[in-house]
């Protein structure tokens, strides 16, 4: 951890709300505080369809460089939730890691960022039948699917689920 200045800028990485990343991003945008978004273009095929979109590299985070002042600022917008902490501090991302990110995409790769889970690991459901509903990872199948356990009547259910169907617990 690096003892910091509060009147310096520094790059700290935000979460956001699930699917707010945009959304924070025009947010910051409308405060003129510099920001970071990473995104890629993936091809995203529907039953009729297919469409390249841009998605961010990052899902759930977006980064800015700001003083704690502006820091502060950021957090009170309603698509961010936190600012990433190590030891109760802010983490100070270095210029460095952002700048090889935004060498790297700069080239349109094929980026892949997995988002593995491990097994043991509390998850919660957010698409289907069982939405809502808290679980533990115990398998993980070719990256597409989970099997997750979840304990309801004392029993312990075991569910296989796509593994975009659910998201990692906090």
């Amino acid at each position: 951890m690096i003892d910091r200045d509060t009147r310096k800028k520094y790059w700290f990485a935000l979460y956001t709300k699930p699917r707010h990343e945009f959304k924070a991003q025009q947010q910051l945008h409308e405060l003129y505080i510099e920001h970071y978004l990473p995104v890629i273009e993936v091809v995203r095929k529907w039953s009729d369809r297919k469409k390249v979109i841009k998605e961010p590299l990052f899902r759930g985070y977006i980064f800015i460089k700001a003083d704690e002042k502006e820091r502060l600022t950021a957090l009170h917008q309603p698509s961010i939730v936190k600012t990433i902490c190590s030891e109760g501090k802010p983490s100070i991302i270095p210029e460095w890691q952002i700048d090889n990110i935004k060498i790297l995409l700069q080239e349109k790769p094929e980026v892949f960022v997995s988002e593995k889970l491990e097994i043991g690991t509390k998850v919660k459901i957010i698409e289907g039948p069982f939405t809502g509903i808290i679980g533990q990872v115990t398998q993980y199948n070719n990256e597409k699917w989970l099997s997750v356990s979840v304990d309801l009547l004392k029993r312990s259910i075991l569910l296989k689920l796509p593994a975009n169907c659910v998201v990692k617990q906090v």
